[in-house]
């Protein structure tokens, strides 16, 4: 037989402090129990024992600090981040037929040393993983310790026998506790003999061993006379300090090992536990397909049909096949009998990624209707800050019952869906995003579909010739950068431009790491003024960037008729925002001449033109309505500007003396309110100090006083719910804000502040989308959507149409939405994107 015994407060303390916050979606933290499942996992694995045992501490003083009133005197309370995860793991445990024991008056310690006692009496094999080396002391030939540490900043496990202790010692695990009493430990404020460091105190154990032999050899000529004067005056404290640093092997626990043994999971309880800390790979090694019953539900029982389902239906096309599914039956369908499907059914249609399906559709020319229901886009809504969004892991969140269908795995599928269409219009219902999720998300993923089917055509010639041109200014650039640095090397290796930049020329450096020279952006930017290398290299990067990412990626990307098509992904934006991807066409760098220059790249097609209009400070316009800020609301409306109006309120100047630099830093204050910035920051970005950038923001403050009442209600709304809404009621959870650690709490707060504004302004301008497309398409317009960048929309149109489509994109962004201050915007026009943005 063998027992794995570990010390559960020292390994949840290290998966706590070892891996990023991590919270369920109603704010339960879960970084600690994760990483200590990983932990137990592999330990399992390694071992294969027969039993588990996990020791506990608890609250109460133990006979240690009834001795000694100084033991552990000090120590940081627990973070109630980690404090709530404690009672968690031990049920989590319980259910998967692990042991867990505490025993008051005791440690942990005391129980992992009782049992390992019992097992060398047994003839058993222990294994005891910690990460406190006290437990050193406990090996024998029987027990081994699995030393949780760190080194070099990488946490590793050390394997301890007996053999590594005498290596590294000289002497027996057991004498360990002779070196306890003699240096203390810090950490535990065992006092030990002051002034007998390690070194010393390894020295006298293993001439002396005990202390009793020690201290009656105390005259010996093998002790130095300035240690002996210690040991006579710290003897008490010796004793003292081996007491507390002895491990107790009799704490009143059952010593029937055969009690241990690993028992059968209670998955009863075990998956709702797995549901409510949203483990949800667990529960899918756990339930295998996921077809376990849920505690006091019915299992689901379905019948293959080989005519018609009627009614709301689940659709699903995978690798395996197409299946729908409705309550009662579940088929497999073909391709023909799918488009058919989502052309006449669409009102019945239930599907998970609705924005594939009606690609199906737009590559047969068949112009889709918006579909019934998503369960990934409502999965998106319920529980934005989730990674992924598949039909398992949601099936595990919100359902896992069992099934009785002989089904195929699309089919499978398939009944899923449905199951899982039915909990989460309920909870859509209870959160109140019902109709955020039927007005704005559903309707937008055929939006983007279209829009992806449509593309963006590109000049390839002028592409071509302008990566042309890069590379010639690039290769000018290495050349000059070689030059100066005395050498040819490779600009693109961190590690060789380390020791150009900073042994080579001696420039000024942050300290040296085990991989070599930091030569990040940041880094760079700091030195760009000490010597001339540093800009050409700025340059070289930038440079490159442009040509290897969108001229090559572009050309790359198009397709045989020179069309690039991103892909608009609806689910990945915590606060409602739509990203581009493969290519990413949101991300163009525009703030450079040569960056904004490849906008010329992106072209109406022939007969056509392009129509381009974005709102104009559309998050302080947002913010100006949510705060209902009186001031910031009547210079929109007056059409004052709003940077020159702070400028002149925070520098207490005329508006007509506020220069371009004064406006400026007003602008980076208004935007830097709205993401919530702190003084330190803000005084980065506009190069100032500190204490300046904190005297702007509360002169932004008073001129606003609006706004900052919105900051301090938002923030304590947010502490008290658990989240923030924007206009349209989208939901971000925000389990930081209640955190403990201050960095955490601040982060948490910033969200609160800015994520109402942002994510209204992410609202809108779908709703925007939403009603250019149907307009254009019910006036019958030649023209359509074929770009979104944020705030910005982007129209090509049939140059015969031009005037109707610009009238129509204007005015629906203006109408997306009715709120205290108007959205502002104007259509530009051009025969590419370049000119079309003005």
């Amino acid at each position: 037989m063998k027992l794995l015994c570990i010390d559960g407060n020292s390994i949840i303390n290290r998966a706590f402090y070892g891996i990023r916050v991590l919270s369920t979606k109603s704010g339960i933290f879960t970084n600690g129990i994760y990483g200590f499942i990983n932990i137990l996992n592999h330990l399992i694995e390694a071992e294969n024992p027969d039993g588990v045992v996990v020791a506990f501490d608890l609250k109460a003083k133990t006979f240690r600090h009834k001795k000694y009133d100084g033991y552990k005197a000090g120590r940081k309370p627990t973070p109630p981040e980690l404090l709530m995860q404690m009672p968690l793991l031990k049920e989590l445990l319980t259910y998967l037929g692990h042991t867990t024991l505490e025993c008051e008056g005791y440690e942990a310690d005391d129980i992992l040393g009782t049992l390992a006692h019992a097992c060398e009496k047994a003839g058993v094999e222990c294994v005891i993983s910690t990460g406190d080396r006290d437990s050193l002391q406990l090996i024998s030939e029987k027990t081994k310790v699995l030393l949780a540490a760190t080194r070099n900043g990488k946490p590793e496990v050390l394997t301890m026998d007996k053999q590594a202790i005498l290596d590294k010692y000289g002497f027996e695990p057991k004498m360990l506790i002779e070196l306890k009493a003699l240096m203390g430990d810090t950490s535990d404020k065992i006092p030990g003999v002051s002034g007998v460091g390690e070194k010393t105190a390894i020295d006298l154990v293993q001439k002396f061993g005990s202390l009793e032999n020690l201290y009656e050899n105390i005259e010996s000529d093998q002790i130095k006379e300035g240690v002996r004067q210690k040991l006579i005056a710290d003897r008490e404290n010796a004793y003292l300090s081996r007491f507390l640093g002895t491990i107790c092997l009799e704490a009143p626990i059952n010593l029937n090992l055969e009690d241990y043994k690993t028992k059968e999971q209670d998955k009863e309880n075990l998956i709702p536990l797995l549901q409510k800390l949203e483990f949800f790979k667990m529960l899918e090694k756990i339930g295998g397909e996921n077809t376990l019953p849920q505690k006091s539900e019915e299992a689901v029982t379905l019948d293959k049909s080989e005519g018609e389902i009627k009614g709301e239906i689940f659709v699903i096309k995978t690798e395996n096949g197409i299946a729908v599914s409705n309550k009662t039956h579940f088929k497999t369908i073909d391709e023909a009998e799918l488009t058919n499907l989502l052309t006449n059914r669409a009102n019945d249609i239930i599907c998970h990624h609705s924005k594939e399906l009606y690609h199906i559709l737009l590559n047969q020319n068949i112009t889709p209707t918006v579909f019934k229901f998503d369960t990934m886009l409502a999965g998106y809504l319920l529980n934005p800050s989730s990674t992924a969004y598949d039909i398992d892991k949601l099936y595990s969140a919100y359902i896992l019952k069992e099934i009785k269908a002989k089904a195929g795995s699309a089919e499978l599928m398939a009944i899923k869906g449905f199951m899982l269409y039915e909990k989460l219009s309920e909870e859509l219902i209870k959160t109140g995003e019902d109709t955020l999720f039927k007005d704005i998300e559903m309707p937008l993923s055929l939006v983007l579909a279209t829009m992806e089917k449509e593309g963006f055509k590109l000049d390839l010639d002028g592409l071509k010739n302008e990566g042309e041109e890069l590379a010639q200014k690039i290769e000018i650039l290495e050349q000059e950068i070689h030059e100066l640095a005395g050498e040819k090397f490779n600009i693109n290796s961190p590690k060789q431009l380390g020791v150009i930049l900073f042994e080579k020329l001696n420039l000024p450096h942050k300290k040296k790491t085990k991989s070599g020279y930091s030569t990040n952006a940041e880094v760079l930017e700091d030195l760009k003024d000490v010597h001339e290398i540093i800009p050409k290299i700025l340059e070289y990067r930038t440079l490159s960037k442009l040509k290897a990412t969108y001229c090559d990626g572009l050309l790359k990307a198009a397709d045989s008729d020179g069309v690039v098509h991103t892909t608009f992904n609806q689910t990945e934006a915590r606060t409602g925002r739509i990203s581009s991807l493969e290519p990413n066409l949101q991300n163009i760098p525009v703030r450079r001449p040569e960056g904004k220059k490849l906008r010329k790249f992106f072209v109406a097609r022939n007969g056509k033109i392009l129509l381009d209009a974005d709102y104009s400070q559309i998050e302080l316009r947002v913010l100006a309505a949510i705060a209902n800020d009186k001031p910031m609301i009547k210079a929109f409306k007056e059409n004052v500007d709003i940077h020159t109006l702070t400028a002149s309120e925070v520098f207490d100047l005329p508006p007509l003396f506020i220069t371009p630099e004064l406006r400026s830093k007003a602008k980076a204050v208004n935007f830097g309110i709205v993401y919530g910035i702190g003084a330190f920051s803000l005084s980065k970005d506009i190069g100032t100090s500190v204490a300046e950038a904190k005297k702007m923001i509360e002169g932004y403050f008073k001129t606003y006083p609006g706004v900052q009442k919105y900051m301090e209600e938002i923030v304590a709304k947010a502490k008290e719910d658990g989240f923030v809404t924007t206009i349209f009621g989208r939901r971000r959870y925000l389990p930081e804000i209640t955190a403990s650690n201050g960095m955490l709490r601040a982060f948490g707060e910033r969200v609160a502040r800015n994520m109402p504004i942002q994510g209204t302004a992410a609202d809108i301008i779908k709703i925007a989308m939403i009603r250019v497309y149907n307009r254009l398409k019910e006036e019958n317009v030649n023209a359509k959507l074929i770009l979104q960048v944020h705030d910005e929309l982007i129209v090509e149109a049939d140059l015969a149409d031009q005037e109707k489509a610009s009238r129509i994109l204007e005015a629906e962004m203006k109408n997306a939405v009715n709120l205290a201050v108007e959205m502002s915007t104007e259509v530009k026009s051009g025969a590419n994107w370049y000119l079309a943005k003005g």
